[in-house]
């Protein structure tokens, strides 16, 4: 293929990147160093000092990472155990796990409410057989946001997780179990080692795909619980006034704390690979 037919293949996804990533990125960054009188850093100074605001990152960023790490944990036995299928057991198992993580957000939120609202099906059932386990359970609190961002994290988290552990060789165990090693002893000494850069690359991105999610928290919650996706949100719309300036501000500050993880998740895997 020649160079000039290159480039007109590769203009297409040119013209996409710059529309729905460099485009919007410019805009949000130039709109958060602006208000009526030009330039200025007082959105940031806003964002800096204004303790609503801290506290839905905090809150943002507490159910993120308490969402991946479960999510990564359950996962961690569950590909386990689908290594024990068969091929084509576990070809279907990923592509229900594929479907399922495509249902997200409003309809994800929707479908929680049906089934574990006020009303829901089995708050009703459980009250009708005398059995007190939801009673003290509220969908629409941190608990239930807490698990809504479980259930969304875990189809993502086996779908990369998989092939992580499709990577340890069935001949590693069968060496080791000929030198005499248990089990445990493999999976301490060589299978989790082995897997242990993915799994800190699998946890940044159940993080970031935590931090930024809006609609399921918003069809659950509106804006009664603080979290910084739904701010951003907030100031845009407009509940009292937007401030879409101030809004930008929040975004660049997401964005640089979900860089910042996935920097610190890089950091972690060139570190555990050296040892390796």
């Amino acid at each position: 293929m020649s160079k000039r037919q290159s480039i007109v293949w590769l203009s297409p996804f040119v013209v996409l990147v710059l529309l729905f990533f460099l485009v919007p990125l410019l805009y949000m960054l130039i709109t958060s160093f602006q208000n009526s009188d030009g330039f200025t850093l007082a959105q940031y100074h806003s964002v800096l000092t204004n303790g609503y605001i801290l506290q839905g990152f905090k809150n943002s960023i507490t159910l993120s990472v308490i969402s991946a790490v479960i999510a990564l944990i359950v996962t961690l036995f569950a590909v386990y155990a689908m290594m024990r299928f068969s091929p084509s057991m576990r070809e279907k198992i990923l592509i229900l796990t594929n479907l399922t993580s495509n249902f997200s957000g409003i309809p994800l939120a929707f479908a929680f409410i049906v089934l574990l609202g006020n009303s829901g099906l089995f708050t009703l059932l459980f009250d009708k057989w005398g059995i007190d386990t939801l009673s003290s359970f509220s969908l629409y609190s941190w608990g239930g946001l807490l698990l809504i961002y479980i259930y969304f994290q875990l189809p993502l988290a086996l779908m990369l997780l998989y092939p992580i552990y499709d990577g340890i060789q069935q001949q590693w165990k069968e060496a080791a179990a000929l030198l005499g090693a248990s089990t445990w002893q493999f999976w301490k000494k060589i299978g989790i080692p082995v897997m242990l850069p993915g799994i800190v690359g699998t946890f940044s991105v159940l993080f970031a795909n935590a931090m930024g999610a809006y609609a399921s928290a918003y069809a659950l919650t509106s804006s009664n619980y603080n979290l910084v996706a739904i701010r951003i949100g907030s100031l845009i719309k407009g509940d009292i006034f937007a401030q879409p300036e101030l809004a930008s501000a929040i975004a660049v500050l997401l964005a640089v704390t979900m860089v910042t993880a996935m920097l610190l998740s890089e950091w972690s895997i060139s570190k555990t690979r050296r040892k390796l």
